[in-house]
């Protein structure tokens, strides 16, 4: 529904409820500020929500989602427009932990996937934009480390940009 958000502010609708239950954090953090950003680019400008639409399909297109669809919200679905199919999840990127603490010049979270020293990643900015950045140093409780195979394990990176705390990492 990304490209009706005209439409829906001028039926009137003031919120969104964006699907999050069964979900990964990864999915509802990405169409949560994805909305949210291309609400406020709206609100600026229209000509300014238009120019950004790839931005937004690319963003949500990140996530494991399956085809999207705008479901019932123009009338009765068919069957080009209703999905029964539950093997069609598309898989976009993975999610790598939201920072919890700066310590220094290191980013600390828990890592939820595997990545490895030399790898760019993405961090999601506040303001709706991604920050591409290369891990150049990383390591867990024992000292340093090649790659984080081990869910959930405590990380330390230092990368070439600037991450802030509560930023989301992903692949």
């Amino acid at each position: 529904m990304i490209e009706h958000i005209p439409e829906l502010v001028e039926a009137g609708v003031d919120s969104f409820k964006i699907e999050g239950r069964m979900k990964t954090a990864l999915y509802v953090a990405v169409v949560a500020r994805t909305y949210s950003k291309a609400l406020k680019d709206y609100f600026e400008s229209p000509e300014k929500y238009y120019a950004n639409m790839d931005y937004y399909k690319e963003e949500i297109a990140k996530c494991t989602y399956r085809e999207f669809t705008t479901g019932f919200f123009f009338g009765r679905t068919d069957e080009k427009s209703q999905i029964y199919d539950s093997n069609t999840y598309v898989k976009g990127s993975t999610f790598l932990g939201i920072i919890s603490e700066i310590d220094g010049d290191y980013a600390v979270f828990n890592q939820k996937n595997k990545f490895s020293l030399g790898d760019e990643i993405n961090a999601m900015d506040f303001d709706g934009n991604n920050i591409v950045t290369k891990v150049l140093e990383m390591k867990n409780e024992y000292g340093d480390v090649e790659s984080c195979p081990h869910p959930s394990e405590k990380i330390w990176i230092k990368t070439d940009k600037k991450l802030e705390t509560g930023m989301v990492l992903r692949f």
